[in-house]
């Protein structure tokens, strides 16, 4: 077994080669996420889950304002790209996100 990283306050301990979520191939007839481009209207966002940073494109369900969005980083050679959703209540959002991971939508 592996050595297991020192856990901050509140987090389990996760071996060293442990990944983040990992989103699921796209399925067929898989919903159409619309992306925005990102519009800057709030001074703090809290990322409250995210994918696996070592895939190109990774995803980050955020809060915000009472609302939620996904943000999407799309990284190349050229640099990354960013793109959002629009801003829903957390139940709908909640919902699109566990979609998105499921390969239901993209």
């Amino acid at each position: 077994m592996g050595r297991t990283t020192t856990p901050r306050d509140g987090d389990a301990a996760l071996p060293p080669e442990y990944h983040g979520l990992h989103v699921a191939p796209v399925q067929p007839g898989h919903e159409a996420i619309e992306w925005l481009t990102p519009t800057n209207r709030s001074d703090r966002v809290r990322v409250v889950q995210h994918t696996c940073e070592c895939r190109t494109t990774i995803y980050e369900l955020c809060r915000s304002g009472g609302l939620m969005f996904i943000r999407r980083t799309v990284r190349t050679a050229k640099g990354a790209r960013v793109h959002e959703t629009e801003r829903l209540i957390t139940a709908r959002m909640e919902r699109l996100w566990m979609r998105l991971l499921l390969g239901q939508a993209r």
